[in-house]
């Protein structure tokens, strides 16, 4: 029986990615999880995996402020080695985060090997603080190596769903119809000025035959203003596997999760980078993707401004016109996000616990 603590916690960019390698571990491992009180883990995990909560956060405040998080840090790295001690995890594996840092200072304190996998094409500050302290960090973009100074760094890709690696049908729900198919994934963090412009680009797309799937987030207060036989729009959807990969084109964000989740279901995208993303990593996401020619990048503006709508024209203008597919650059943007996908990521990732593991008992 091999022992394993993950430490994942947050937001579904950390969680996903971890769930997808516990799935993937073969059936003689044993896994707890170690998360933070109230967020996304306590819902998601426990029903699969035993959870365990400590209070952690992050390091950004000043003066007394950064003092009390730091020995919360102190006390949370304290908790955490006792419970490797008592759970008897011989690994650590952490996708960053607030949690992230006391697992690696724990398991360093234990003499357990860590791995540390970092999505994000600009690592975080845990990653850049702590990553030289881990047994392995992997990446799930080859722009982040050249970030992480002091460390062993290799690429990995980052895991998706399971969903997202099997065919999956249309929903149900999806308008039908002979026109393109626009998916756009608002998300619940900082969605309300991408529905926007959305929103305000819509009306002359579906007028033109565009069918429409708006997943809107939970926090827009302008959600179900616009309504259209060709258009549904809806909070989320348990169904985005099957949306990505029938889809024509996409508009997201551009967070490492759904930029690996778009990649591996090809599907061609509009990418509109968060403003406020710590160290504008969204951008440096987004860059590696269009460098691929996977998709093109739509900086967020101002509802009036013609952008966004000149974008779709040029990029779904083939399609409602029914051109030959050598005019289509949707072709094109589909065969580079298959260039960017990693489809065994959790495996990769699986290889190199299983390979620390061994080395241990050696």
């Amino acid at each position: 029986m091999s022992r394993l603590l993950i430490a994942a916690s947050g937001t579904g960019g950390h969680l996903f990615p971890a769930l997808a390698v516990a799935e993937a571990l073969p059936a003689h491992w044993q896994t707890r999880w170690l998360g933070v009180p109230d967020r996304l883990e306590t819902s998601l995990v426990p029903e699969r995996y035993g959870l365990v909560t400590v209070k952690a956060g992050g390091l950004q405040g000043r003066g007394l402020r950064k003092l009390i998080q730091l020995i919360q840090l102190i006390a949370a790295s304290r908790d955490v080695r006792r419970l490797i001690r008592r759970s008897g995890s011989e690994v650590v594996f952490t996708t960053g985060g607030y949690i992230a840092a006391p697992a690696i200072l724990a398991a360093r304190w234990c003499r357990v090997p860590v791995v540390l996998h970092e999505s994000n094409a600009i690592p975080g500050r845990v990653t850049r603080l702590l990553g030289r302290f881990c047994t392995q960090v992997a990446v799930g973009l080859p722009a982040a190596t050249e970030r992480i100074p002091g460390t062993n760094a290799c690429v990995t890709g980052t895991p998706v769903r399971t969903a997202f690696l099997a065919p999956q049908g249309l929903p149900t729900w999806v308008p039908q119809g002979p026109g393109p198919l626009l998916v756009v994934i608002g998300g619940s963090q900082g969605a309300v000025g991408l529905n926007r412009m959305v929103r305000a680009v819509l009306p002359e797309l579906l007028a033109a035959g565009c069918r429409v799937v708006h997943l809107s987030g939970s926090n827009d207060p302008e959600a179900g203003t616009l309504k259209h036989p060709q258009l549904v729009e809806r909070p989320f959807s348990d169904e985005v596997p099957g949306l990505l990969q029938h889809a024509d084109l996409a508009i997201s964000r551009a967070g490492a999760g759904s930029l690996s989740e778009l990649a591996v279901a090809g599907t061609p995208t509009i990418l509109v980078p968060f403003p406020q993303a710590a160290d504008q990593h969204q951008d440096a996401n987004a860059a590696c993707a269009a460098a691929l020619g996977a998709a093109v990048i739509v900086h967020q503006h101002a509802p009036e401004q013609p952008v966004l709508l000149q974008t779709l024209w040029r990029l779904l203008g083939p399609r409602l016109r029914g051109c030959a597919p050598a005019a289509d650059p949707l072709t094109t943007m589909r065969t580079g996000m298959e260039h960017l996908a990693v489809r065994d990521a959790e495996q990769q990732l699986v290889t190199i616990l299983e390979g620390l593991v061994v080395q241990t008992n050696d």
